[in-house]
């Protein structure tokens, strides 16, 4: 079986010490690519430098909502959002970037929807324009978003990061061209209704993900994830839906091939 990692902070510092080894033993259990998005724009940079020459590292660029509040306030200016959005596009096409993100709304940041919304918008513009997909995070903000995508022609649509609303929400999101990523929630019990989501919508919209180092599987609370659990999410999808563990591996591959290009 193979595996692609579609969302991995793999660039983060918590990964230093041994960042090697693990992609190694990632290597070994099948997993031969994964994506690392961006986060904000100070971050580009280095994370490009990481990526390249990385066999199988794969790179998006994009202003994570959780970011958002730490810009000033004169970021939010027309002139200082135009160099942003150009910024974005300069770094996209400087790095081969396979997708815009990570990007998107959250209600429970401290940063307001409308700021949020803003430097969404922009991604949003330069996602359409190069012809890539989105890699969004949504938090309580569902409806706000499915607004925004409405006014926007994404024709590569994306990917709902770490999704975990209803079946109906679900179906909102991939009739518009944008699967729905699937990680270490689906471990927890208590976690039903995203489990009957995912048990319930077409395998064909759906993509695994580690989001490592955060989202660590049931029974590893507290400690850091790692991409290679990404076969452990396999299994218990595949257990969720009643298939064999390969059908899931087989099919979320293609799926993710097909979503970035790859």
């Amino acid at each position: 079986m193979k595996f692609i990692d579609s969302h991995c902070h793999f660039d983060f510092d918590i990964f230093s010490p041994d960042r090697d080894q693990i992609w190694q033993r990632c290597i070994d259990i099948g997993i031969d690519r994964v994506i690392i998005p961006g986060v904000c724009e100070e971050q580009w940079l280095s994370l490009g430098d990481l990526v390249a020459g990385r066999q199988g590292w794969l790179m998006a660029a994009g202003v994570h909502p959780w970011w958002v509040g730490k810009l000033q306030e004169d970021s939010f200016s027309k002139s200082k959002l135009k160099q942003l959005k150009d910024s974005l596009a300069a770094s996209l096409i400087r790095h081969s970037c396979v997708a815009v993100g990570e990007c998107g709304l959250d209600a429970s940041t401290n940063a307001s929807l409308a700021a949020q919304e803003a430097i969404l918008r922009i991604q949003l513009e330069v996602a359409s324009g190069q012809n890539l997909p989105v890699i969004l995070h949504v938090h309580r903000a569902h409806n706000e978003l499915l607004r925004l995508l409405n006014q926007y022609k994404l024709p590569r649509g994306g990917v709902i990061h770490a999704f975990s609303g209803s079946e109906q929400m679900a179906l909102e999101y991939w009739k518009r061209g944008f699967y729905l990523g699937v990680g270490g929630t689906i471990t927890y019990s208590r976690a039903v209704k995203t489990r009957r989501t995912f048990s319930q919508v077409p395998l064909e919209s759906l993509l695994l993900e580690s989001d490592a180092p955060d989202m660590p599987l049931s029974g590893h609370q507290g400690k850091r994830n790692s991409p290679e659990n990404l076969s452990g999410i396999a299994q218990e999808l595949a257990d969720l839906r009643g298939v064999p563990v390969k059908v899931v591996a087989d099919v979320t591959y293609r799926n993710t091939e097909k979503l970035f290009s790859l």
